[in-house]
């Protein structure tokens, strides 16, 4: 009970801005003295809690541009260790490519600010960035931190739940992964409870209760990052998003194995209008060997793996893949969010203007990658957020997306 008072005194609000310790934050300040309320002190409680079991011993810190932290922690102490079926295990080796998968993008890729300092994480570590008492302190709740809202429709009829989409997606298949180059933007994100992604999502199950879901791509979250910055990130669920799942590291799951790449830290640098563009290559693929579902970031960089075990339809195959754009509008002011989606521009602005997905495709039951065949597109807002889908030689199959939001048109 003494250390869980000493750490509600370390993360307690107005005592946030410690000095970084090669320890993670664990050990408190000497002389302080706090005495919050009743149901304050139960809150920070659980934040002093969660941030003492997410935030793991690091060997080294690394303090990013953009005000993060990134711990380097060794591999095998990394949270997707805490899980009961994963306890004492370490990551795995590499598994096979998918056939036909080729690092030979010439296009320029982004990566991430906190490696713009030319510091970098140990080998046998993998790069966290780490949670602080504010970030948990912005969500709605501690226990909702780190996740999605729960819904039950997650493509279809999104119209009550908020979350608006433009995307395009197959099924009507079996599927064992996905892989696209992913146009980076920093859209505007108007309300703090908003954000603004754009990602590839791999789905099994029913849109009910048992909908399991793989998700990478980038986004901008005010509430989960306190900043308007695109960052790399991932999520997954077994339950649509009830109680299963997380983004990034913030529960016991994804596996990490690459020292690179920090999951949930700034991409850098990002497209501008009319002028360079800047990619993400991302793909998501099950090893046929372990039944895995791996995830590779840019040329060739394995970020690490979704262990089966946690899924129950993904255990063994997908039966829908999509890609495009999301965003929440929460109509705080009473109309349309002006949440921009990709760019902020509609889809007919194309190249330098609109934001793209390219060279799509999705992995077979034999580990082969494939375009995509019998592909449907949806909109569900087109006057706020659309999508136009095109194919050429050296895209492949691709689509322009996005929006602004409220228009004369989104009132």
């Amino acid at each position: 009970m003494l250390l869980v008072l000493l750490l509600v005194v370390a993360f307690a609000p107005g005592l946030s801005s410690l000095p970084i310790a090669s320890d993670s934050g664990r050990r408190p300040p000497a002389n302080q003295t706090f005495r919050p309320g009743g149901q304050q002190v139960q809150n920070l409680t659980r934040v002093a809690s969660y941030l003492y079991k997410i935030n793991k011993p690091a060997v080294k810190t690394i303090q990013s541009p953009d005000g993060d932290v990134i711990d380097c922690v060794l591999a095998h102490l990394q949270p997707a260790f805490d899980h009961p079926e994963l306890k004492g295990q370490k990551p795995l080796d590499p598994p096979e490519r998918p056939k036909g998968h080729n690092n030979t993008d010439t296009v320029e890729e982004t990566y991430q600010l906190w490696s713009d300092s030319g510091e970098a994480c140990p080998e046998g570590t993998v790069p966290i960035r780490r949670t602080t008492d504010k970030d948990i302190l912005r969500a709605r709740s501690v226990q909702r931190f780190g996740r999605k809202p729960p819904r039950r429709h997650v493509r279809r009829d999104s119209s009550g739940s908020g979350h608006e989409h433009a995307v395009v997606f197959v099924n009507g298949d079996q599927y064992y992964g996905a892989k696209a180059s992913i146009n980076v933007w920093a859209p505007r994100v108007t309300d703090q409870y908003e954000f603004s992604l754009s990602q590839i999502w791999v789905i099994s199950g029913t849109f009910g209760n048992d909908l399991n879901t793989i998700e990478a791509g980038w986004q901008v979250s005010p509430e989960l990052y306190g900043d308007n910055y695109p960052r790399f990130f991932t999520y997954w669920t077994t339950d649509a998003y009830q109680a299963t799942g997380c983004y990034n590291l913030l529960c016991s799951g994804f596996i990490q194995t690459n020292n690179k790449i920090a999951i949930g830290a700034a991409i850098s640098p990002r497209s501008s209008s009319n002028g360079k563009q800047f990619d993400i290559g991302l793909m998501v693929w099950k090893d046929p060997k372990h039944g895995h579902w791996w995830l590779e970031f840019g040329n060739g960089l394995l970020v690490g793996y979704w262990p089966a075990l946690l899924f129950s339809h993904l255990r063994s195959h997908a039966s829908m893949v999509q890609f495009g754009g999301e965003i929440v509008n929460s109509r705080s002011m009473g109309y349309h969010t002006s949440t921009q989606m990709g760019s902020g521009q509609f889809a007919e602005a194309g190249f330098g203007k609109a934001s793209y997905f390219r060279n799509l495709q999705v992995v077979d039951w034999d580990n082969n990658l494939l375009p995509l065949n019998n592909l449907h597109l949806l909109a569900d807002h087109p006057n706020c957020y659309d999508i136009r889908q095109g194919r050429n030689n050296v895209w492949g199959t691709y689509f322009y997306y996005g929006g602004p939001g409220r228009n004369v048109r989104c009132p």
